[in-house]
């Protein structure tokens, strides 16, 4: 018994401080698949996303950083437009707000499992993240609304 013990005090010291502060889990939303594909339809927060905070979070290098994989012509005032994913103007043609939204969220749902989007509202089932971000989406449910209110305007 003394053995078992010890190596459940050597679990316990292995364990990372950054594991143990993860952040609570993100708020449950529902997914629905439309016509083959996943879209989230209910916004997921109250408060109504604001397209010029979503265009903020767009060209913000240290948020979304859109434009290092997309081109915008509403924001060609920025420098840097990537082109690696497709252009993101008439996006809202393309694409409806419920997908706009499951795009954001989980790209993956969208374009399938090798697409290099990232998952900007997503903590589970990530590789190599770093300790401090474990838990933790790239965007907040409020940022991801606005995004998604900036994208939906872009016809």
């Amino acid at each position: 018994m003394k053995a078992l013990g010890c190596v459940v005090g050597l679990a316990a010291a292995v364990v990372s401080p950054a594991a143990s502060q993860a952040a609570p889990p993100l708020p449950p939303f529902s997914v629905v698949v439309k016509d083959g594909v996943a879209t989230i339809p209910a916004p997921l927060t109250s408060e109504p996303g604001d397209p010029k905070a979503g265009a903020t979070v767009v060209v913000d290098r240290q948020l979304g950083n859109c434009l290092s994989c997309h081109e915008i012509d509403v924001l060609r005032g920025e420098e840097f437009h990537g082109d690696v994913g497709p252009p993101l103007n008439g996006v809202a043609k393309r694409w409806d707000t419920a997908t706009l939204r499951m795009i954001v969220v989980n790209p993956k749902k969208v374009f399938g499992e090798d697409t290099v989007m990232p998952a900007f509202y997503r903590v589970d089932g990530l590789n190599r993240v770093r300790p401090e971000f474990v838990g933790k989406p790239i965007l907040t449910a409020q940022q991801v609304e606005d995004v998604v209110a900036f994208l939906a305007a872009l016809k």
